[in-house]
């Protein structure tokens, strides 16, 4: 026994010491230098010995705290990319460094020090967007959330497989999200306040139809982010009317500041082959936390329609959010954890990846619990004394999110999208939380809408109506589904109450010259497109809409010119281009008909009208079969 502690004691006395050179460079450079260094978002750099050891102290005292470097989720309860959080073995290594001196070592110990791009970390983009104008933030005060429109300048639609953000003041930003606006709804408050952007932590967009977008990407940012472009086959659309959204999260420094931001977009080469989408677990309506309650919980739940990928979670709740969890129930009643963050701080936020995609069956349940502190004891509560607080977009308000990014298993789309499984269970599970909320029935129905299940989308319509009956987009889009069932008088009466409640609604006006000709009216169909057009020349639907009617009409002279223009605003409708092909025949010009039709078949080789349509007019003219 003797002889044991006699040469354990030898191995203590004889172990080498600590030194930055050989043990503390090599996981400050991994784990602290991607912010601390010049430039970066850290306030000090960390990339020389000297530069270490005067923050020696201050280094001990974050990392044993685990406050530095920021990794809120619990080890254990996911496996994701990026992981900086340090090791037990690592925290003691660096408090023992610190204990013995702070020795440097040998200079040949001393592993490369890290470089780090003063430019765009995934290289020079294919386009830059900016923000107009700087914004000017005060000295002093509380956070900002602040919204700035973004104008891509695209002229054709694009594939993004990257997007980067970059900062002149990277200091002042926490963190950012962009949100893409399809219908650029926002523009009308660019300003509103006389200042650059408008005001808001969490932006709305109206929603496009037919689309999953944003709903498919994490499209944030935060200090310390490691960029990742996605392969072109996960990339997302970009249209040529679509803005961005910025979203920054500013922080007062004690003096005027001013920031200006740029993103960096990284085009694909071919559109994407897989789908994934944004699904959120939330139940904001019951967010209620009176004052002095260390342990509100508000969860959520989804079952699961079909076989599912998850492939990166994002928690968000704000100041008084505490325990942050999530995991899935599969169907043998086995739990896999999907995140455990056992004390959150809005300032840490993060989107995080997880290393494999988590595979959950059809049938798997995947829910949520976040439970709030709204005492004294909370640090971070912003009130004090508490006051009770409701779920809101101000910073003092609460919010409780997990979202998930799902990739339907297998990725490949088949006959039908099978995200549209996904939407119409979170749908419907919305309903079950808020059965008032006219948003839920509105997308339930333009969801059944686009499977083909009129009669049930009529319903939801009908139901959204019953909340709010004076809603333009709904009710026009009530009548878009009874035209589709053929229940054409019931679509006039709603497209033309559509149009008491808004006469500039130009798509319940394509709508209603669309039912009145099916309906027999063509002079009111006419009207109708006429008065399209006056107020948007370039609607290539009304413009064929209007010709089909003038050619229903035998007016071949009147639908000629309108042929022309819709074959000029939408050159690839190989139907479009076949009427003009009829319509030029009828007129007597044979050769511009064969002209078109074979551009119609050039569009759709199987377009069997096109291709009889020019055997006769080759015939007419003596030209033998090809």
């Amino acid at each position: 026994m003797m002889r044991f502690l006699l040469l354990l004691l030898a191995f203590q006395l004889s172990a080498a010491p600590v030194t930055f050179t050989k043990n503390i460079a090599p996981v400050v450079f991994e784990h602290c230098a991607p912010c601390h260094h010049q430039g970066g978002i850290g306030p000090f750099a960390l990339l020389t010995y000297g530069e270490v050891r005067k923050h020696a102290i201050q280094i001990v005292a974050v990392t044993q705290r685990r406050y530095m470097p920021p990794w809120p989720p619990e080890k254990g309860y996911g496996d994701f990319k990026d992981d900086r959080s340090l090791s037990d073995d690592q925290i003691r290594l660096i408090a023992q460094w610190v204990k013995e001196g702070t020795a440097e070592g040998d200079p040949a110990d001393l592993p490369h020090t890290p470089q780090f791009r003063n430019g765009w970390q995934m290289g020079p983009p294919d386009i830059i967007v900016r923000m107009p104008k700087p914004f000017q933030m005060q000295a002093s005060g509380t956070d900002i959330f602040r919204n700035f429109i973004l104008s891509t300048g695209l002229h054709k639609t694009e594939y993004v497989r990257g997007m980067e953000l970059r900062l002149d003041n990277p200091q002042v930003v926490h963190h950012a999200n962009v949100v893409l606006d399809r219908t650029q709804s926002l523009r009308r408050r660019d300003g509103e306040d006389g200042r650059p952007g408008f005001p808001g932590m969490d932006v709305i967009t109206e929603a496009a139809s037919n689309d999953f977008d944003p709903d498919s990407h994490f499209l944030f940012w935060k200090p310390g982010t490691v960029l990742h472009p996605e392969s072109d086959d996960m990339s997302w659309r970009l249209d040529p009317d679509t803005d961005l959204v910025l979203n920054l999260h500013l922080q007062p420094t004690g003096k005027v500041e001013s920031v200006q931001a740029e993103v960096g977009i990284y085009f694909a080469a071919h559109p994407p082959t897989l789908f994934p989408m944004l699904v959120q677990l939330e139940h904001d309506g019951a967010i209620d936390i009176p004052p002095g309650d260390r342990s509100f919980a508000v969860t959520d739940y989804l079952n699961l329609p079909l076989d599912v990928d998850v492939l990166a979670i994002y928690p968000h709740a704000h100041y008084l959010g505490k325990l942050v969890e999530a995991w899935a129930t599969l169907p043998d009643g086995s739990r896999r954890w999907l995140i455990r963050i056992p004390d959150w701080d809005i300032n840490w936020q993060a989107v995080y990846e997880y290393k494999r995609p988590i595979s959950l069956p059809k049938g798997t349940k995947i829910a949520m619990r976040i439970t709030y502190d709204n005492s004294t004891s909370n640090p971070r509560n912003p009130s004090n004394p508490p006051e009770r607080v409701r779920t809101g977009n101000r910073s003092k308000d609460e919010m409780g999110h997990v979202w998930l990014q799902l990739l339907p298993a297998g990725g490949k789309q088949p006959q039908e999208d099978p995200r549209f499984a996904l939407q119409e269970a979170v749908m419907r599970r919305r309903l079950e939380k808020y059965p008032a909320d006219f948003l839920a029935h509105y997308n339930l129905a333009a969801l059944l809408q686009m499977r083909g299940k009129l009669d049930e989308a009529i319903s939801c319509y009908q139901d959204a109506l019953r909340i709010e009956p004076s809603n333009p987009t709904a009710r026009n889009s009530l009548a878009a589904a009874l035209l589709m069932n053929d229940r054409l008088p019931d679509a006039i009466q709603q497209l033309r109450e559509t149009l008491r409640l808004n006469p500039a609604y130009l798509n319940a006006r394509y709508n209603l010259g669309r039912a009145l000709a099916a309906s027999g009216d063509l002079d009111g169909a006419a009207a109708e497109y006429s008065a399209l057009l006056e107020a948007k020349p370039d609607d290539a639907g009304a413009q064929a809409g209007l010709a089909s009617v003038y050619f229903i009409q035998r007016k071949y002279a009147d639908a000629l010119p309108h042929f022309r223009e819709a074959a000029k605003l939408n050159p690839n409708d190989a139907d479009v281009q076949a009427n003009l092909g009829t319509v030029l025949a009828l007129t007597g010009d044979l050769p511009a008909a064969i002209q078109a039709y074979e551009e119609a078949l050039r569009i759709n080789p199987e377009h069997e009208a096109a291709r009889a349509n020019l055997a006769r007019a080759r015939a007419a003219l003596g030209i033998r079969p090809q």
